[in-house]
């Protein structure tokens, strides 16, 4: 043979090799780039034959019914955006790799599935799952697959090699399809209760999906920050303790003798007019309010001589050593400090 003589062509790879490949789902694209053309995809997926069509673009490498695995890798292949020709479709996830599944990310009961709940349905029991893509995507729901725009998709977690909605966003997302309350109520308290995520951050995402108008998301978004509030209690008692800070007087209000009302703290050592209160702000609509109302108190807390310590929830449970540090070094600062005006303390 020289160099005159024509080449036949190539003939594709035998249609078995895909047998190997991981999770046995892939889009028309994927298989093309394999040597698959799409006559062989049609005579594969002839009634009776062994493949089958799952969503547009998405196909079963075998007759059977998908795996729960299979069901969401192929909702993300139909939502995510197609790569271009010859990058790879799925590079293993981490830093410095290009998202496996581009423009798509996991939401709703599935989402919260993934993340570990166990007041949400098993993935197998789940008609649909919910995958978010920017809002500009013509795409449509079809099958299992349920598209929900968004102006801005969240960050996602990997789990388990997918991409998936932070708690609160498929929280937010899950809880805008219920209109049981019973059922509504038992998510919120297993995000707080589980600690997957805290009350304010919870409430921050029903506020922007706008569903704090509803009167059942109202009933449990108020049994949500009392569970809140209590398990940041406990947690404070236990910092006081574990870290051998001496015993404040719990749950007080202060006043002026024979004045106004100063507010209300969650913990106060008079000796050093030191006082802790919990952050557990959650906004519903004007957080700067909120976050004035705790300025001025403190503020004029701190004119009469007593120093103020704010936690966060979120602080107190991720980070308790360091506010004990913080509170034990206010206590220790206060031998240095002019004597605070005299208080009346009342138990609240």
């Amino acid at each position: 043979m020289n160099h005159n003589t024509p080449v036949p062509p190539l003939s594709p790879r035998p249609l078995r090799h895909l047998s190997e490949v991981h999770r046995r789902v892939m889009t028309a694209a994927q298989l093309k780039s394999h040597g698959v053309p799409t006559a062989d995809v049609n005579e594969q997926c002839r009634p009776g034959g062994p493949w089958q069509q799952f969503l547009p673009g998405v196909f079963l490498l075998h007759p059977g019914p998908p795996t729960s695995e299979e069901r969401l890798h192929a909702v993300l292949m139909y939502a995510a955006r197609e790569r271009s020709p010859g990058v790879p479709s799925q590079p293993n996830p981490g830093e410095g790799h290009a998202p496996a599944y581009p423009e798509a990310v996991i939401t709703g009961l599935a989402a919260l599935t993934l993340h570990g709940f166990s007041a949400t349905p098993p993935l197998t029991a789940l008609d649909t799952i919910d995958v978010l893509v920017p809002r500009m995507r013509r795409l449509r729901s079809t099958g299992c697959a349920r598209i929900l725009r968004t102006p801005a998709l969240p960050a996602p977690h990997q789990v388990t090699g997918l991409p998936v909605a932070p708690v609160p966003r498929a929280l937010a997302d899950a809880v805008a399809e219920l209109t049981d309350a019973s059922a509504v109520r038992r998510l919120l308290t297993e995000a707080v209760r589980g600690g997957h995520c805290e009350p304010a951050s919870v409430v921050r995402e029903l506020n922007q999906a706008k569903l704090l108008n509803r009167p059942h998301v109202v009933d449990a978004v108020d049994s949500l920050l009392a569970e809140g509030r209590a398990i940041a209690e406990d947690r404070l008692y236990e910092m006081v303790h574990v870290y051998g800070l001496p015993d404040p007087v719990w749950n007080v209000d202060l006043r002026l003798p024979g004045g106004p009302h100063l507010g209300g703290l969650d913990a106060y050592w008079p000796e050093q007019a030191v006082a802790v209160e919990l952050d557990t702000r959650a906004p519903r609509h004007d957080e700067d309010a909120l976050w004035s109302e705790y300025a001025r108190k403190r503020e004029h807390l701190e004119r009469l001589g007593i120093t103020v310590v704010y936690i966060t929830p979120k602080k107190l449970r991720d980070a308790m050593e360091q506010q004990a540090a913080v509170v034990r070094t206010a206590l220790m600062a206060a031998a240095d400090r002019e004597p605070a005006a005299y208080v009346v303390v009342l138990p609240r």
